[in-house]
């Protein structure tokens, strides 16, 4: 990750001054214990399976990836100045933690694991992820999840 003294002006720039959205009341939902929850991965990492399409520039499409896939199947198609993908290269978990999640509930620590998970292009602005979060949301339901790990990149 870099610095933002050494980010370049034009970068700065921009992060400094992009809008962030303001709500009137921040809602408290309660729901079953940890080992009963079934939960979804949700990442900003531009994780994507290899025959996805690309993502187009500044988009707020999202990716679904299925519990099953291959870890040699996912590629990190998130290209920015600013962020370093070594970690991904090495350990897909490091973004998107879908082993651990496994791992977790083989040890009975959460429920289960959704049969899907999402990924979202990093960068991308709420506003034009908005249009696409009515699906996202039909797509945790139909799947039964009541829990998701947002893995922010």
């Amino acid at each position: 990750m870099a610095r933002w003294e050494e980010l370049p002006e034009y970068e700065r720039e921009y992060l400094a001054n992009m809008r962030m959205p303001t709500f009137e009341s921040t809602p408290c939902a309660s729901g079953p214990s940890l080992t009963k929850r079934r939960i979804a991965l949700l990442t900003t990492a531009g994780v994507q399976r290899r025959s996805d399409k690309p993502y187009p520039f500044f988009s707020g499409e999202f990716r679904v990836i299925p519990s099953e896939v291959a870890k040699g199947e996912l590629l990190m198609s998130h290209l920015s100045p600013n962020f370093d993908r070594t970690g991904f290269q090495q350990d897909v978990n490091v973004v998107f933690p879908l082993d651990r999640m496994k791992e977790l509930e083989a040890r009975g620590a959460i429920g289960s694991v959704a049969k899907y998970h999402y990924s979202f292009m990093g960068g991308t602005s709420p506003e034009d992820m908005e249009p696409h979060l009515d699906e996202l949301v039909a797509l945790l339901k139909a799947d039964r999840v009541d829990s998701v790990l947002l893995c922010p990149v």
